[in-house]
């Protein structure tokens, strides 16, 4: 049997008796046979609490779990196992606690005579912290004799009056008991949604929750006073374990320890007062934060609700979402929302809902891009340019691609790179840029519409005070910032007052009065932004660093592409110098790729570091400028290598004669003869497939393995346990101990976003890019899901009505995508020299000629000097001329090489349709956003209807009242009439027979 001290308290201005702990007469023996009958006839104790969700006593429910670690000396593990088999001696040992809940190791340890300071003041916060957890309501269980030697656990359970009153200072909407129907539409749209419901029934999850509802509930904001008004015909399930966890999370967060063994202790415990005194008071306020961040207690988290795998398992809802959820095998269905806000709460529930909805309209997206695609494929043995470029017979000879070692070439080696980006560059793409643009802006008004819905079902739509309320709470690193600063002016006033000397008997004394001031003050004091100047510094030249180290790694890129390029072209091989481009393209790319992914993680934890030291007041604040900073890094991080190979490469190359170098020995290295969009597509592709198989995919599956078999290798090194010890199974709080602590959504959010970056921003570049989102989102769904379900500890359940500033970054996105794709078409592709050509320059209205038109000549004898190709394409052929791509003058003009009317005239229609592709898909996006109402109109008039009901409920309850009162006053007249006509002996017995009627009647 396992040693638990058992201890439940209420406070006492609600109970107004005191209560006999019944388990500290057992401890002294009067009914030590009865509990040793019981425990004969129990052949597993711990099936009575199911294993660690109740309590020993098996009826009350665990809410709760906190973990601390403390120092068990081999004496006392003798004592544990000799309490393991005899339950009566450890009885008798558990006397005389200065605190209810104190495990037997710490009597023990009292009496040791050297004794780790540190880990004794732990143990008096974890008593008076739980002692002002029992004065708040709750009820403790301790339990120390555990599998895992050295960490012990405290249960939580909040009893009904808790429950009652905290879901009433919370506001939490709660069912009543009217009922009433919801809308189903009339006439053809109640016929069409019954023909969707019966297509899409295989694919909707077996799940009572996922069931379409034609009656709802009316809720309304819990109160005691109210609760006539309430379904509470099931106490035990009236208060979910999602709400009753996040009940007992707040109480943990509000609940304050002050005190501290050795603040004021004497010899060696002296020596530390300072120290002891500052940690005492960073949890002066602020409860279970800080004391989780000073050590306190090492783990606090809501258990899950049992089991999710074997053949004996009760179902449960964690066992219901791992089979119709976070299971691969059933990637084709809609995911079960409503349970997923049910067992982790609206916070976690929206971020599924919101990439459920990005998945679905990535289909339509995916489809359109295939067709896109297809079409370069079916039109790419039409195109001219390109057949110009492969036909031998014009025999173009190319000016070289370095100094020296380079040669020149004939442009039809470049063939099939000016076929492949055929397949990129066409018409279509000018199209699916302007859909896709539509297509964010539809995506962004469908997600405000579902949210909406969500918001209905799920009883937020008056949820703006609840959150502005918590929106103003203080985080525990403000708060101590704060109480640092009062305590300083303090004592800065305290030493100018200084003029008469202190008697050193009242030092401690008046240093515990500075200290309990310095609490009062932190309710005026504030930070202003010259408390956070330094870091505000500290976080401009920090990011600036970070953006210049992303620019460094990536010119350093750059000087490995030259350099690779120029060794590659000394290759006596053909091969070798056929394939130059490819090579140093393809290695880049991946040294981009390693480089991304190393320094994602890098800045994430930086971000994190930077706003730390910012010292947000809140915790909403604190998580939006952590996003903000993550994502600025994260998104230059990403982006920097795509961005130089769109709009900077091949721009400033200068011309042959004249060329620009890097440091006077590099030359800036130049596009294909079919631009830049084929080596942008190729950039594209394998750093967004690269990112989301190895970042998003293998990162989240190998990591927590990874973990898992680390901790599976401690567990094995420690010393074996006997064998009754090893064949007992493991407490929940145990199994959900060993899993991994949430860490937020901001990872989860981050990755789409930047996914949604690659699907928007270059899609002109890469048609296929909303295709393989898709392909990894059907799998990152359940990814996510198996990862909460299975690896993770249960979250606290956190209420939300929408995503935040992610949805903000997503609009912003959006925005940034329709210029970016302007500038790709414009600039990076030939769409509008193209355009350009076949209406000023050709001759017969046909592309004929287009490839001649884009090219200059140069006068090889006018090469500077040493920069000359040392040999020539063969023997027998001696070039003169030789062609490059850029609009110039030819040698034998008088201006020679000097920039052309051409060019010009291409940079004019380029900027034009800028502006013009820009201003037009912003306003049909703005259109699309103006059409569609951001609140479905049955949703509106449902919420309309809910007001309604929720009056008419109250004027029925008014009505009542009022019938009560003419009830009791018809009878207390007529009760009057009846004293008159009788003695006034009789009369003052009357009355007072009739004021006890009314005792009854009301």
């Amino acid at each position: 049997m396992r040693v638990n001290e058992k201890y439940a308290s209420l406070p006492t201005e609600e109970k107004g008796i005191h209560i006999i702990n019944i388990r500290a007469i057992e401890d002294i023996g009067y009914i030590q046979h009865e509990s040793t009958l019981l425990n004969s006839l129990c052949q597993d104790p711990d099936a009575n609490c199911k294993y660690g969700l109740y309590f020993r006593d098996g009826k009350r429910k665990v809410d709760y779990i906190l973990v601390y670690h403390y120092k068990k000396s081999s004496v006392s593990r003798t004592l544990a196992r000799r309490i393991h088999h005899n339950d009566s001696s450890a009885r008798s040992i558990k006397q005389d606690q200065p605190l209810p809940g104190k495990g037997g190791h710490l009597e023990m340890g009292e009496s040791e005579p050297h004794m780790d300071y540190h880990e004794d003041d732990k143990r008096f916060r974890r008593e008076e912290y739980e002692g002002n957890l029992m004065e708040a309501g709750l009820e403790l269980e301790r339990d120390e004799d555990t599998k895992i030697h050295g960490v012990g656990f405290v249960k939580i359970h909040a009893p009904w009056n808790v429950l009652c009153r905290e879901a009433e200072f919370l506001k939490l909407k709660m069912p009543t008991k009217k009922v009433y129907q919801i809308n189903q539409g009339h006439g053809l749209l109640k016929k069409i949604n019954s023909v969707i419901q019966k297509i899409t029934e295989p694919i909707q999850p077996k799940v009572a929750e996922h069931k379409p509802q034609t009656m709802k509930r009316l809720s309304y904001p819990f109160s005691r006073e109210k609760q006539h008004l309430f379904d509470l015909s099931d106490k035990e399930s009236f208060f979910d374990s999602k709400t009753r966890s996040t009940i007992v999370y707040e109480i943990l967060k509000r609940t304050t320890c002050t005190k501290a063994k050795y603040s004021m202790g004497k010899g060696e415990g002296r020596q530390t007062d300072t120290t002891l005194l500052n940690k005492r008071w960073k949890c002066g306020k602020y409860g279970i934060t800080s004391l989780l961040a000073n050590g306190v207690y090492s783990a606090a988290y809501p258990l899950h609700d049992g089991d999710y795998e074997g053949e004996n398992v009760e179902l449960n809802d964690r066992k219901l979402l791992c089979e119709e959820w976070a299971s691969y095998g059933v990637f084709y269905k809609y995911q079960p929302i409503d349970l997923v806000r049910k067992y982790f709460g609206e916070k976690i529930g929206l971020y599924f809902a919101w990439l459920g909805v990005y998945t679905q309209m990535l289909i339509p997206a995916s489809i359109v891009g295939v067709i896109v695609f297809l079409y370069g494929c079916a039109t790419v043995n039409d195109n001219i340019p390109s057949k110009e470029m492969c036909d031998e017979r014009n025999n173009i000879t190319m000016c070289p691609l370095c100094d020296k070692t380079c040669s020149y070439w004939n442009m039809s080696s470049a063939c099939a790179t000016a076929r492949a980006s055929h397949l990129f560059d066409n018409p279509a793409t000018v199209f699916f840029s302007v859909f896709m643009a539509l297509w964010a802006a539809t995506f962004m008004e469908h997600w405000k519409r579902k949210q909406m819905r969500l918001n209905y079902r799920w009883d937020l739509t008056g949820f703006e005070e609840e959150e502005e309320a918590v929106k103003a709470h203080p985080r525990a690193e403000y708060e101590a910032k704060v109480l640092e600063k009062s305590l300083r002016k303090e004592y800065i006033r305290k030493k100018k007052r200084r003029h008469l000397p202190e008697e050193t008997a009242n030092k401690w004394r008046q240093r515990v009065k500075t200290v309990m001031a310095g609490v009062k003050l932190t309710d005026k004091e504030k930070l202003t932004w010259k408390d956070r100047f330094p870091a505000y510094l500290t976080n401009f030249v920090g990011i600036i660093f970070m953006i210049g180290l992303t620019f460094a790694i990536v010119f350093g890129v750059i000087i490995y592409r030259i350099s690779t390029a120029a060794a590659l072209a000394i290759s006596s091989t053909n091969s070798g110098r056929s394939s130059v481009r490819v090579t140093v393209t393809a290695t880049a790319v991946i040294i981009n790729l390693v480089v991304i992914i190393i320094l994602d993680e890098v800045y994430g934890c930086i971000a994190r570091w930077l706003t730390q030291i910012e010292v947000p007041k809140t915790d909403k604040n604190f998580e939006e400028r952590l996003i903000f900073k993550a994502f600025l890094l994260k998104f230059v991080n990403a982006y920097t290598p795509i961005f130089y190979v769109a709009f900077f490469k091949g721009r400033f190359v200068g011309r042959p004669g004249d060329y620009v170098y890097i440091f006077h020995s590099f030359r800036m290295e130049e596009c294909a003869p079919g631009g830049c969009l084929m080596e942008l597509c190729i950039q594209l592709s394998i750093i967004m497939l690269g990112k989301q198989l190895i970042q998003n995919n293998l990162f989240e599956i190998g990591i927590p393995k990874m973990k898992k078999l680390i901790r599976y290798i401690k567990l094995k090194r420690q010393r074996p346990l006997d064998h009754e010890e090893h064949m007992k199974k493991k407490q929940r709080y145990e199994v959900d101990y060993n899993l991994e602590p949430f860490a937020g959504l901001t990872p989860e959010y981050m990755e789409m976003i930047i996914q949604f970056g690659f699907v928007t921003l270059f899609v002109a570049s890469f048609p296929l890019a909303p295709l393989f989102a898709l392909l990894n989102n059907i799998i990152e769904i359940r990814l996510d899901a198996k990862k909460f379900v299975t690896e993770l500890r249960r979250p606290v359940a956190v209420r939300a009505k929408d995503i935040g500033i992610w949805y903000n970054i997503l609009r912003a996105v959006g925005k940034l995508a329709v210029i970016i794709n302007a500038f790709v078409i414009s600039f990076t592709s030939d769409f509008i020299p193209r355009l350009v050509y076949l209406y000023m320059y050709s001759e017969n209205g046909t592309m004929h000629g287009f490839v001649n038109h884009t090219l200059s000549y140069f006068n090889v004898t006018d090469f500077q000097e040493g920069t000359a190709p040392n040999d020539q394409m063969g023997p027998d052929h001696k070039v003169h001329i030789c062609r490059y791509k850029d609009y110039r003058e030819p040698p034998w003009s008088e201006n020679k090489y000097d920039i052309s009317k051409d060019f010009w005239a291409v940079l004019a229609a380029r900027l034009a349709f800028v502006i013009v592709f820009q201003n037009l898909v912003m306003f049909m996006s703005d259109f699309v956003d103006w059409i569609i109402p951001d609140i479905p109109k049955d949703i509106s008039q449902q919420i309309h209807k809910e007001k309604v009901l929720m009056v008419e409920v109250f004027m029925k309850e008014e009505q009542g009242k009022l019938q009560m009162l003419e009830t009791w006053k018809e009878k207390s007249m007529k009760k009057g009439e009846n004293c008159n006509n009788h003695s006034p002996k009789l009369s003052r017995t009357g009355s007072m027979s009739s004021h006890h009627s009314y005792n009854i009647d009301v």
